[in-house]
């Protein structure tokens, strides 16, 4: 009798007997394809199903993608980009305060550079942890890490008054270098972060980083005209910038707990699992047999004992039931080795190098003018104003150039890197806005605004659009490590730039020796300076 059980079971073929059904997936990174387990699902009555699945898990009961309806994340993203340059333009922002606080000093050049070296040994070093340390630890210690110098300088030194000029002058350098530290950290991981959004998310990053400057700017001329007394003026401004910094933070921490990002990174970083088996992932299977399943339990049970299997046989209207459960294996996670972490970003640097290029060569010029040249024009009709209006008209078109980054235009990397290097001709332009000293080619105070205006637009565009197209050349599982090393770009563009502009500044420092003299150079110029 069981010989012909044996011999009926051979001749019998899924597609002849319906009865007979039998459903596997051998793919380990998703166990279970989804039109298998739609067809066990309707075959369910069937006497035989084989079927591989992941323990707690159902791939027929997947949710759907959650949405921003509201575009409260996106206003977020924005914010969150207000939040890591907000401190930064907080202090170069108030170039009048600092001017007459530090008279000939390079203290605007000595923030620059101070913030950029910085900056960029922070990028690097984040970039080396972005495996080790989660990416919302990396964010709340930058944003700590940025609020705290503009507290200690806000009350310390604007408003009570507690140091020296020359301690005063350092304690701001050592302010500069935290909060570049805690900026940066948190700029680079937000770059990751919406590099696993959808792409809109990063042009709000980036469109929030104008938005803080423009912010500030109008910020700091508000305070400067509403309030005449310059400590007044400037404690009130820190205290504007403080209140910003507290709620791009708190709303940080509301929006990590949304479904909707919540989904996209969990999306991305469960492809990527840390192990020193990458295959060794724990299943389970479960066996469903007809009245053939007594011989099959007979002829495999010496199988099954010797693997450490439980045969748990139950009653069933079909027939007998069979459940084969399969020892879940120890996983042990360890850190990537070196090799692999190399390898990866060898990976990435091979498909986004041009939008590299682009990125570091855009803001390198940038910084080579801005904020140092800008802060040293002057006029002998606007004085001390004219800086602060050309900060402001930068940061308003570097604003619109952002936004305009949302366009859907197809840059090819090489493209991005011509147009970016075009820019370059601001340079000169700019020196013949403050040379020849004291008759300068440029003199009219339209000129440097044109310029910046100009030069603001390019910078929001070319800044943007690497940035945002550079994470979509990489696999999803990537785009954290892409955000990330286009960071360090970006921080390597910055800190060239800062390196040139200090040797433009001996060309801005005697500039306006003519005018300094004048009575009309600056009205709030305090008389013993």
């Amino acid at each position: 009798m069981p010989s012909q059980r044996r011999d009926s079971a051979k001749e019998m073929s899924p597609t002849l007997t319906p009865e007979v059904n039998v459903v596997t997936s051998f793919s380990f990174d998703s166990y279970q394809l989804e039109e298998d387990e739609l067809q066990a699902r309707i075959n369910q009555q069937a006497d035989g199903v084989l079927t591989f699945m992941e323990p707690g898990k159902d791939a027929g009961c997947s949710s759907p993608e959650p949405q921003d309806r509201y575009h409260g994340i996106y206003f977020a993203m924005l914010l969150a980009g207000v939040g890591f340059l907000l401190p930064y333009n907080s202090f170069i922002t108030d170039v009048d305060y600092l001017h007459h606080k530090y008279p000939g000093t390079s203290i605007v050049f000595d923030m620059s550079l101070t913030y950029i070296l910085v900056a960029l040994a922070a990028v690097i070093l984040n970039n080396a942890l972005v495996e080790l340390l989660s990416l919302h630890m990396r964010i709340t210690v930058g944003y700590l890490f940025a609020l705290g110098p503009l507290l200690f300088i806000g009350i310390c030194d604007v408003w009570l008054e507690l140091f020296t000029l020359r301690q005063s002058y350092a304690i701001n350098l050592i302010a500069i270098g935290v909060v570049a530290f805690g900026c940066t950290v948190q700029q680079s991981s937000f770059y990751g972060y919406t590099g696993m959004l959808p792409k809109r998310y990063t042009q709000g990053v980036m469109t929030g980083e104008s938005t803080a400057g423009v912010v500030i700017s109008l910020s700091r001329i508000f305070t400067k005209l509403l309030l005449p007394v310059e400590k007044e003026s400037t404690l009130i401004f820190f205290i504007i910038s403080i209140s910003l910094e507290l709620m791009c933070f708190v709303l940080h921490l509301l929006v990590k707990q949304t479904d909707f990002v919540k989904y996209h990174t969990t999306l991305t970083k469960e492809k990527v699992t840390w192990t020193k088996e990458p295959y060794d992932k724990s299943f389970r299977y479960r066996v469903h047999l007809n009245s053939m399943a007594e011989e099959a339990k007979t002829e495999n049970e010496e199988n099954d004992h010797s693997n450490g299997l439980e045969l748990q046989p139950e009653s069933d209207a079909g027939g007998t039931y069979m459940r084969f459960d399969v020892p879940t294996p120890k996983v042990k996670n360890s850190w990537p080795s070196f090799k692999d972490m190399m390898f990866h970003r060898y990976l990435v640097l091979r498909m986004i190098w041009a939008h590299m290029l682009s990125i570091a060569v855009t803001y390198f010029i940038t910084l080579c003018l801005f904020p140092g040249l800008e802060s040293e024009i002057r006029n002998c009709t606007l004085g001390e104003w004219l800086p602060i209006l050309i900060m402001a008209i930068f940061n308003l078109s570097d604003f619109v150039g952002k936004i305009l980054a949302a366009l859907p235009v197809d840059w090819s990397g090489t493209n991005l890197f011509i147009c970016s290097s075009i820019r370059v001709v601001f340079i000169p332009l700019f020196i013949m806005c403050v040379y020849p000293s004291g008759r300068p080619t440029f003199s009219h105070p339209a000129w440097p605004c044109i310029f910046s205006l100009l030069m603001g637009i390019s910078n929001g565009y070319f800044g943007s659009v690497p940035m945002i197209l550079a994470v979509r050349q990489v696999v999803p599982e990537q785009r954290e490590l892409a955000g990330n090393t286009m960071t360090v770009s970006y921080m390597t563009g910055l800190t060239l730039g800062s390196a040139v502009a200090y040797s433009a500044y001996n060309l801005a420092s005697t500039s306006h020796i003519v005018c300094f003299h004048t009575e009309t150079y600056n009205s709030s110029l305090p008389p013993e300076f």
